[in-house]
């Protein structure tokens, strides 16, 4: 395994093609109005006590090569001009952890980067000796985001990634000389197939999952829980993330994106859900901004975050479906009742529907369950850390069109599109 700080030289990069202009946010905030936007201002009452740096930082970052890590890398960079960042990056066939940091990295920004060639899933996160004694005693903080996000895994496959992945960073921290803070980035839908109001302080309380995502992230989250008497550690909990919320910028069109996809190209107009089922949503550029705050704040040490839009922000699918009716000029969708329709419906139009939308019927399976969701979750930690400081998640439906207007413009991800 190698680690080294990336290259100086001015090297091609998908940077400029991931990012419209400034990604970094809007410059202010409304938090409980009928229109909310990002706010980052350079200081707040806090700053001089918990979320100053002291002296040096080396973060290390996990997970830095996927959609909410390349945002949050940039966010770090910005936000901690004194620090530096350890990225743990998998190398892949082709393409060493070295290369993909190239990508994500401003070339401004490489000296004060190091990238380390690992892979949460192996033991010791896939360091050689050398490597893990120098960042045991380096580094400062842990922002633990890698996962694997797909609803398709085995459970042992799921577990081997999610939760011993999670017990190797883990394992680290807890010999880490320095350590200040320990941030875990989970999913709000540890709370499975619950309903009604989830609050950010339960995790087990007997739900069922719909997933082996689901089931792995709640039990990894289960292990951080575990050590937080022992780690200064903060556990953050985004629900379903899109992209930008001011330019609608997004590298990962799955989740919301495949059903409107499909429904804005005519394909699939039945829902196999209910109208009222509520979709909780927020933007990339407000999670980044949330993690790298509460990795810095003491205040937050011990708590679990809700980073979600929660019962002010977010909507049911029947609004979101409606706004897409208008944008995409298309027809009203039909809502079906699920049960029947798995039951009764889709096994005859499987064996009647052939090319495009028999797979839809086939890969529409994963999403199914998130049509159906009466559950909203509680932000009350989140309003009390983030609120003062102006960093809020705007209503879904505020900024839904521009996620459209991307969608359109990039051809759904298909087109690169400059700023």
């Amino acid at each position: 395994m190698s680690v080294s700080p990336i290259a100086r030289q001015e090297e091609p990069s998908t940077f400029p093609t991931l990012f419209l202009g400034d990604i970094m946010g809007c410059d202010s905030a409304y938090c409980h109005g009928p229109k909310v936007s990002i706010h980052r201002p350079s200081s707040d009452s806090r700053t001089e006590v918990g979320l100053c740096m002291k002296n040096e930082e080396l973060i290390l970052v996990t997970g830095a090569t996927g959609f909410l890590g390349v945002r949050l890398v940039r966010e770090l960079l910005e936000r901690q001009p004194q620090a530096t960042l350890a990225l743990l990056i998998r190398d892949k066939p082709g393409q060493s952890g070295q290369q993909r940091a190239d990508l994500i990295v401003p070339p401004a920004e490489r000296s004060r980067v190091q990238v380390y060639s690992g892979d949460v899933g192996q033991p010791n996160c896939g360091l050689d000796t050398a490597a893990y004694q120098r960042l045991s005693a380096e580094t400062t903080r842990v922002i633990h985001s890698a996962a694997t996000v797909r609803f398709d895994h085995t459970l042992d496959e799921a577990r081997r990634i999610n939760v011993e992945g999670t017990r190797g960073v883990l394992d680290f921290a807890a010999g880490a000389r320095q350590l200040r803070s320990l941030a875990y980035v989970g999913t709000a839908y540890v709370a499975g197939e619950r309903t009604g109001l989830v609050q950010e302080s339960e995790l087990a309380v007997g739900q069922t999952y719909r997933n082996t995502y689901e089931q792995s992230k709640a039990e990894a989250e289960a292990l951080v829980r575990s050590r937080l008497g022992s780690l200064p550690g903060v556990i953050l909990r985004p629900s379903i993330i899109v992209g930008d919320s001011r330019t609608g910028v997004t590298s990962s069109f799955k989740m919301m994106y495949w059903p409107l996809k499909i429904y804005s190209r005519n394909l699939w107009r039945t829902v196999p859900g209910y109208p009222d089922a509520v979709l909780d949503i927020v933007p990339v550029d407000f999670v980044a901004a949330a993690v790298a705050r509460l990795a810095f704040d003491e205040a937050a040490l011990g708590s679990t975050v809700h980073l979600c839009a929660g019962p002010r922000g977010s909507a049911t699918i029947q609004q979101i479906a409606q706004r897409a009716m208008e944008y995409f000029h298309v027809r009203e969708p039909r809502y079906v009742d699920p049960k029947f329709f798995f039951a009764a419906v889709r096994p005859l139009l499987f064996l009647l529907l052939w090319g495009p939308k028999r797979r839809v019927l086939r890969d529409g399976r994963a999403y199914r369950d998130y049509f159906t969701m009466r559950m909203q979750f509680d932000t009350t930690n989140a309003e009390r850390l983030l609120g003062p400081v102006g960093v809020c998640p705007p209503p879904v439906l505020d900024y839904l069109d521009r996620l459209f207007n991307y969608c359109v413009a990039s051809e759904w991800g298909r087109k690169p599109v400059s700023a």
